[in-house]
């Protein structure tokens, strides 16, 4: 008991920080924003200790199949604070603000191509955006892709060289994908590999098609104020990080499906086997 509410409080305050950094950093958050912010900050945190402190999962899908949300965290946290970072050092400079604005000049301008993500979320942008802000967002664009194209290469690269989540544990569906109903109708293989694959196409296609949405609002009279910095940070880490977390599930329920036809495939050898004597 006493390790699982250390466990929660603890999850329960780095999601507070989480929503909080960008509003604690940037300098030009109004007070009435900050105040917003703070609400949702503790409302995530109240949503985490509830969630890690019940013995039965609600929501949070992979609880016990370490290290999925673990990574989907820490490239939230890197895309956040790499972001804020970038949009605060044209007002207040900072050797690590140079140093990003650097990078993130060179990725964005690498990713910065006919048809890609970062060229079309650029097109996003008011007609009459300066070059400071073009710049701005190309870098912050860049940024955010990238560190979203390393997080599932990342998670890839861990289902292959750890054979992850069967490493340490039996994996358990009820305790990890606490929204999917193996009762539901229809072969449960069959539903896993399909909504693996409508997660990965919605991850592939969301970079294009968010920028789609934003011109859309523009042209019915809708205005998403990315000059303001508080905005812009969150709308690219969104942008960035939902496909990547799309595709990392879609992989994952694929994995899933593979270990479920790997167990019947040796049980139906086994049976066969056993027939045959």
């Amino acid at each position: 008991m006493i390790h699982r509410i250390a466990g929660a409080t603890v999850r329960a305050f780095l999601m507070a920080w989480l929503v909080a950094l960008p509003a604690l950093v940037l300098p030009d958050v109004a007070p009435d924003i900050a105040q917003i912010v703070a609400l949702l900050s503790m409302l995530a945190a109240l949503l985490t200790f509830v969630e890690y402190f019940g013995n039965a999962p609600s929501v949070i899908e992979f609880r016990s199949a370490p290290p999925f949300n673990r990574l989907r965290y820490m490239a939230l946290l890197l895309t956040l604070l790499s972001l804020t970072v970038l949009v605060r050092h044209p007002v207040e400079p900072s050797l690590l603000g140079g140093a990003l604005s650097g990078l993130g000049y060179q990725v964005g301008l690498a990713m910065d191509f006919p048809f890609s993500p970062v060229r079309l979320i650029l097109l996003a942008l008011p007609e009459d955006a300066d070059g400071a802000q073009v710049a701005l967002m190309r870098s912050v664009a860049g940024m955010a892709y990238v560190i979203s194209m390393v997080t599932v290469m990342f998670f890839v690269t861990i289902i292959r060289m750890m054979n992850w989540p069967v490493r340490r544990q039996p994996f358990n569906v009820w305790t990890n994908l606490p929204l999917f109903d193996p009762t539901a109708g229809g072969d449960v293989l069959a539903r896993l590999k399909r909504d693996g694959h409508v997660n990965m196409a919605l991850g592939f296609l969301l970079p294009f098609m968010i920028p789609a949405a934003i011109r859309l609002a523009h042209a019915l009279g809708g205005v998403l104020p990315l000059d303001a910095s508080l905005t812009l940070v969150w709308t690219m880490t969104a942008w960035a990080f939902l496909p990547a977390s799309l595709v990392m599930r879609g992989v994952a329920l694929l994995r899933i499906a593979n270990l479920i036809e790997e167990k019947r495939r040796r049980a139906y050898a086994r049976s066969e086997a056993l027939h045959a004597v």
